[in-house]
């Protein structure tokens, strides 16, 4: 039973070291490539988005999650009860993390159509026809609120004012993408929990191993009298 019970514990603990490396991987090829020159409209809009992630908060918290896997070792390794109860304080604290960067994009797609309507009005017209060529659409609000990039779109005031402004198809790509994201964190602070389960499973099982092992010396020096 006590193989399982740490064979649970050593499963969950990859699986939470995992996390760390997807978290880690993702925030660094994200800020290599958020500000690279856009191709089409789906990348200018992911790398708008991208600039409103908390890209450094993910690194910090992989490195955290590192450390954490690092001091779970001695916990697997040695039957004893301190470095377990010594890293579920360093799970808990990542899971919290994760919990907060969860949290922060869910927020950001509260008020996507607003902050998007900031970034568009920095962007060149270059992008702003790439966006309006991938969503179909004119200006932001409207054709006129930004005024609108004259492309193939878009080629005429009159034919810009019978066109949707980006604003709304924009602000569903966004979510989408952003829902994707911030689920995936959610379920990764569901590992935490799932190792912060693990741990304490495995200082049941060890505390119980102990005392059967108390009685057993109890009982061998009674004997022996």
């Amino acid at each position: 039973m006590g193989n399982k019970v740490l064979l649970a514990y050593v499963v969950a603990d990859t699986l939470f070291v995992l996390t760390g490396a997807i978290i880690l991987a993702f925030s660094i090829i994200v800020q290599n490539n958020m500000f690279e020159v856009p191709t089409e409209g789906e990348q200018a809009a992911r790398n708008l988005l991208y600039q409103r992630f908390p890209l450094t908060a993910g690194i910090v918290n992989a490195v955290l999650i590192f450390v954490t896997f690092l001091i779970t070792v001695p916990g697997i390794v040695t039957p004893t009860r301190g470095w377990l109860k010594f890293s579920s304080f360093f799970v808990l604290i990542s899971g919290v993390f994760s919990l907060i960067v969860g949290l922060y994009l869910w927020i950001l797609t509260l008020k996507t159509k607003e902050d998007f309507s900031l970034l568009w009005n920095t962007q060149p017209a270059a992008v702003q026809d790439l966006l309006q060529t991938r969503f179909t659409c004119c200006g932001y609000f409207n054709s006129t609120s930004p005024a609108f990039v004259t492309d193939a779109t878009c080629p005429s005031p009159a034919a810009a004012a019978l066109m949707r402004g980006c604003s709304a198809p924009i602000t569903s790509f966004a979510n989408v993408f952003v829902d994707d994201i911030f689920t995936a964190v959610f379920g990764m602070v569901g590992i935490d929990t799932m190792l912060i389960m693990a741990t304490a499973c495995l200082l049941k099982d060890r505390k119980e191993r102990e005392r059967f092992r108390h009685i057993d010396e109890k009982t061998g020096q009674i004997s022996s009298f």
